[in-house]
């Protein structure tokens, strides 16, 4: 049984009811040269089809060949995970159709993964700590990518014919599957979120991983069940899948929580399938049944050997991970100086990389800090995108602050240059350019404009003459909409003074 968007539980309600367990499965494309098992490059935004082998499109007679950096950072983010690393494991086929699997099967592991058994402590937003238990890292190939075309929204459904292209079949991934997690209650969007967050920051920081969520570098198909409270068995899961923005993990359990909430309250049963994701509505619509393992008639690979392990090679790719991320974290707070509060708000805002590579680039600590928590954020929030996701690079920042410190620009019309910068027409100082954004730093047209503001409010400027300064803000307001904000303030109050002949 299916629910329609109107039909779901407010969440309050469904958390006085019931208990959500989750699982999350999050596939790591790693950033290796060449595929998996084949020599095509692994490259993104190529043209369609041509980075491709007779490996990558099943002809007949091809062999593979195990990639060994990909094995080697497989490992890497298993030790990063806390992982057990198999002395030896083998790879198996997963039989399934699909267009974009050319070969009818996905070349995986199934009995035997490459890690297993570890675990992840998830901070959340106040500090709270959340332990995860990672059932297994495995390695496997990605498959191609369809394009719809034809419909209004660009999803299958609704499109008229589809495209596939096979550059992406191949490509290295790592599938990272928790055990269930039970006990989240209320926070379970929340730990969603930051779960995968963390995920994406372990890979970046190893090296293995673009971690680019909007390329799909980093998937993850999120399980949620409900129990009734005070029950001990599992809820029919349903599978959320590729969902690829921080913001839409947190959305879609928390969406999918309501609806099953819904459906069991009615009486109804819940179907174990796949769910498709939707942003603009900010809903799931059912996809497939879900499959069991037993569906997919795995079988050992018989064209690869088995992946073998031995101490030594484990231990030197131990000693190549580099500071773990909770590390980082406190270094980087320390190295910029902020507080405890000020450095949460960094990294409950995924911004921390941004401020990183931006105080690298050249702009100061609080500074890099007063753009992605001002200005930058804030746009993100209305246009509902992560702020690395709105195309201000560290590089814009430092050409923008380097107009406001050097006088040409102020801190209001920064604004204005940052709007035409995303707007495309051209780099900040183009823009100030082609806008006339530059402040007015003569003084003779500064005082015509202070005089002129000062003829309309002549009370105000007698109350200057009579010590209140605290008035001159209203004669620099004057000036101020007079240059359309392009006046430096400060300048503007010393000029005001000078005229009245007061002392500042």
């Amino acid at each position: 049984m299916s629910t329609a968007t109107a039909d779901i539980l407010s969440f309050e309600e469904a958390m006085e009811k019931f208990d959500p367990v989750l699982g999350f499965e999050v596939h790591v494309e790693l950033n290796t040269r060449t595929k998996m098992f084949s020599s095509a490059p692994n490259a993104f935004g190529d043209t369609p089809n041509t980075n491709v082998t007779p490996v990558d499109l099943g002809l007949p007679g091809v062999l593979p060949v195990i990639n060994r950096v990909a094995v080697e950072s497989s490992i890497k983010i298993g030790l990063a995970l806390n992982c057990k690393i198999a002395e030896r494991c083998h790879f198996a086929r997963k039989n399934y159709f699909y267009p974009d699997t050319p070969k009818n099967f996905q070349t995986s592991q199934y009995d035997e993964p490459i890690a297993y058994d570890g675990s992840i402590d998830i901070e959340l937003a106040d500090g709270t700590v959340f332990t995860v238990e990672i059932e297994r890292a495995h390695m496997e190939e990605d498959a191609g990518k369809l394009t719809h075309m034809g419909g209004a929204t660009g999803r299958i459904q609704g499109a008229e014919f589809s495209l596939v292209d096979y550059n992406r079949a191949g490509v290295p991934l790592v599938e990272i599957v928790t055990k269930p997690i039970v006990g989240a209650g209320e926070r379970a969007p929340e730990l969603a979120k930051a779960y995968v967050a963390a995920i994406r920051e372990i890979v970046k920081n190893l090296g293995v991983s673009d971690a680019r969520m909007e390329r799909g570098n980093v998937r993850c198909d999120a399980n949620v069940s409900l129990k009734p409270k005070g029950q001990e068995k599992f809820g029919t899961r349903t599978e959320t899948k590729n969902v690829n923005s921080l913001r839409a993990v947190e959305h879609a359990v928390r969406y999918e929580i309501q609806r099953h909430a819904a459906v069991l309250d009615g009486g109804g049963t819940i179907t174990q399938e796949t769910r498709h994701w939707h942003e603009d509505t900010r809903s799931t619509t059912a996809g497939r049944p879900k499959s069991d393992a037993d569906d997919y008639r795995y079988f050992p690979e018989p064209d690869l050997v088995p992946v073998v392990t031995d101490d030594a090679w484990i231990e030197k790719l131990r000693s190549e991970l580099p500071e773990p991320p909770a590390a980082r974290r406190k270094r980087l707070q320390a190295d910029w100086g902020y507080s405890d509060a000020e450095f949460r708000d960094v990294v409950n805002a995924g911004v921390m990389d941004s401020i990183e590579e931006t105080i690298a680039a050249g702009v100061k600590p609080a500074t890099a800090r007063k753009w992605w928590m001002g200005e930058i954020s804030r746009r993100a929030k209305v246009a509902d995108v992560e702020p690395a996701e709105l195309g201000v690079t560290p590089a814009l920042i430092v050409e923008l602050q380097g107009l406001i410190d050097s006088g040409r620009i102020n801190d209001k019309l920064s604004r204005e240059v940052l709007d035409g910068v995303l707007a495309g027409e051209g780099t900040p100082t183009e823009v100030v350019a082609q806008r006339g954004l530059e402040v007015v730093s003569d003084d003779g047209a500064l005082l015509e404009a202070i005089d002129g503001a000062l003829a309309a409010q002549p009370d105000v400027a007698d109350k200057i003459r009579g010590g209140k300064l605290q008035a001159v803000g209203a004669i620099v307001g004057g000036v101020m909409k007079a240059t359309r904000g392009q006046a430096d303030a400060g300048r503007v109050r010393q000029l005001i003074l000078e005229r009245l002949g007061v002392e500042g």
